[in-house]
């Protein structure tokens, strides 16, 4: 499996070798309890000697270190899956924070790198250049006021004359949230 794939489920289990909670789609290789069958880490390479283990991305973890990489969740405590993007591992919610939930700028359609500051509006995720008046195309900076119509944002100056007029059964085919500030 590639490390950029997405949703990643793990599978929890026992030493025994009993699943705890099984429904991934890829099954781990059997688990041993003898002495030659210690499974190594791959958080912090060491021998794996606790009473459960979690395996996912095709690797053995310790429960303690299969972490979301930005908020240092421990993944197995907060459900059964994981998130990869751009070599790291993250919980669902870093994961849409981070990448929104296509991980693509809702103006330009491109991948935006983790590493990457956004911006957001309504649920939309757009690169720092992207996102811009429609109209005018000027850059909205944080203190910005601006409109966001049918999928489209405004700046304070442009927002259509339908809804300074209080004419808005054109514009409404989707939620309006008038005056909405950049944080």
């Amino acid at each position: 499996m590639k490390l950029d794939d997405g949703p990643v489920l793990f599978i929890r289990e026992s030493l025994s070798g009993t699943m705890v909670n099984p429904g991934g789609s890829s099954q781990p290789p059997p688990v041993g309890t003898g002495s030659l069958s210690w499974k190594r880490c791959a958080g912090c390479g060491g021998k794996i000697a606790d009473r459960f283990l979690l395996y996912t991305m095709d690797s053995y973890w310790h429960s303690r270190c299969l972490k979301c990489s930005c908020c240092q969740a421990q993944l197995g405590e907060i459900g059964t899956s994981c998130y990869t993007k751009s070599g790291m591992i993250l919980c669902r919610n870093d994961y849409i924070r981070l990448f929104g939930n296509s991980g693509a700028c809702s103006a330009c359609g491109q991948s935006i790198p983790a590493s990457e500051l956004v911006m957001r509006a309504q649920g939309n995720v757009y690169h720092l250049k992207c996102f811009t008046c429609s109209t005018c195309r000027n850059r909205l900076v944080p203190g910005d006021r601006f409109h966001y119509i049918n999928g489209s944002l405004f700046c304070e100056h442009d927002r259509p004359t339908a809804l300074i007029n209080g004419h808005l059964s054109s514009l409404q085919t989707n939620p309006l949230l008038p005056d909405q500030k950049v944080c």
